[in-house]
């Protein structure tokens, strides 16, 4: 694919969805929708990606993309021949073909694009175009063969005279070009009435100068489906997230309720974890093996190992060894990290902080900044007081400590092994290893 290029369209205004965001950036399974071409032509190995862009676009797609492609801006929007003609000329001499694709129809498979490129390379096509056949839809160009089955036209919807429900065979905008003759054609695409040019023209002047042009037909016409509003983006949702919890029970995780679940493009899930009802995965959430997460329950860019269970509680990039059980109605914030074996019960919150194999914390606790060895029990009502009013303070405990219910870790202080804290207990200075310290501060009795 060294001599291949892909161009995205991405200069368009998408202002039917009413939005200050780029139509390409709004997301479909937890990733914006450009994100969804650009990784299809890199998968296929296209050695040099251009996203067509606007003026007021380019400064948020950058943005999205980094340096992952090149950019070429549209000056004005005139139209996806003009588009085209801006992003072509941009190519170094050394690109024969280009696969050009829109950033709008996330549901684009890599099969048939690449059936696609397969049958443009194997026939003297100048052009060969993605297709659905005996489809329904109002709002998408139709083709147009002549009685030997050859392309002859693409009409586009808005001038199509003819019943708009009836079954026909429907563009999906995505097209292969021989770059040589893109280049030369585009330039002659007429201007509509609007002022602008459409690449789709380029269908009707092939035809006309006995160019030839194919077509592949879509083995799953639902991947056609474009963005033009909210409504249409929840509906490629819903077909997309359909597809990756198929994708998913066919590999060996149990769903038990698929229209109640919503789990992201990027989650990674393995074989034998049940996720129950009502649960959201999103991000790049990788759960392992024998899991069973849920109902009700919100994993955001977490790692969770094997054999962990998760109820009712949400998790916002944590990461949990194997055999961690958490939950019900507990939080876990960024920088939560729970060795093998914890146990974090009901109402018990976590942030940026690290604990160690065998740690319980069953109810009502916060625990904020800190580091707890192995071990240690977490008495109900636990907090670590780690904010002062201007800065945050670690609180360190000990392996196998024991936490009076309601103490009060005043940070910074340091809790040693096997030391102990009675009920109550607010602690202001550190307490060394294998002591008690009880009462209001807390005081070190002889021994525990």
């Amino acid at each position: 694919m060294k001599n291949w290029a892909g161009i995205i369209m991405a200069a368009g205004e998408g202002r039917r969805m009413v939005s200050k965001i780029p139509k390409p950036l709004h997301k479909v399974c937890g990733k914006e929708m450009i994100r969804y071409p650009v990784e299809l032509l890199q998968t296929l190995g296209v050695s040099h990606i251009v996203v067509v862009v606007s003026p007021s676009t380019e400064l948020p797609l950058r943005n999205a993309l980094g340096n992952s492609v090149d950019y070429v801006v549209q000056p004005v929007p005139n139209g996806t021949g003009d588009a085209a003609t801006w992003a072509v000329n941009a190519l170094p001499s050394t690109i024969d073909n280009i696969v050009l694709l829109g950033s709008d129809s996330p549901l684009i498979r890599l099969d048939s694009v690449r059936q696609m490129l397969d049958k443009h390379k194997a026939e003297p096509n100048v052009m060969t175009m993605l297709t659905a056949p005996d489809m329904l839809s109002e709002d998408l160009g139709r083709i147009v063969r002549d009685d030997n089955e050859r392309i002859v036209d693409l009409v586009e919807a808005r001038d199509w005279n003819g019943d708009v429900w009836a079954p026909a065979e429907i563009n999906a905008g995505v097209y292969c070009f021989d770059r040589g003759w893109l280049q030369d054609r585009v330039v002659e695409i007429e201007t509509s009435p609007k002022g602008e040019k459409y690449l789709t023209s380029l269908v009707p002047l092939a035809a006309q100068r006995g160019d030839t042009i194919s077509a592949v037909a879509s083995e799953m016409p639902e991947e056609i489906f474009g963005v033009n509003d909210r409504v249409q983006l929840a509906q490629v949702e819903t077909v997309m997230r359909w597809q990756i919890t198929e994708r998913l029970m066919r590999s060996g995780v149990t769903i038990q309720d698929p229209a109640s679940v919503f789990i992201d493009s990027d989650v990674t899930i393995g074989i034998d974890t049940v996720i129950r009802t009502n649960t959201c995965l999103s991000g790049k959430t990788i759960i392992g093996e024998g899991c069973d997460i849920g109902p009700n329950s919100v994993l955001q860019d977490s790692r969770i190992g094997d054999g962990c269970r998760v109820t009712a509680s949400m998790l916002e990039e944590a990461t949990l060894e194997a055999g961690v059980d958490v939950g019900p109605f507990s939080h876990l914030r960024p920088g939560a990290y729970l060795e093998t074996g914890v146990h974090i019960g009901n109402y018990v919150e976590v942030k940026e902080s690290h604990l160690g194999q065998g740690v319980l914390a069953g109810h009502f606790s916060y625990l904020g900044d800190a580091s707890i060895g192995a071990g240690t029990n977490i008495g109900a009502g636990t907090v670590t007081c780690n904010f002062d009013g201007t800065e945050k303070h670690r609180t360190t405990i000990g392996e196998g400590a024991f936490l009076g219910c309601d103490t009060m870790l005043v940070a910074p202080v340091s809790i040693g092994d096997g030391a102990a804290t009675g009920a109550g207990a607010v602690v202001t200075r550190d307490i060394p290893q294998n002591l008690l310290a009880v009462g209001v501060p807390a005081k070190i009795r002889e021994s525990s």
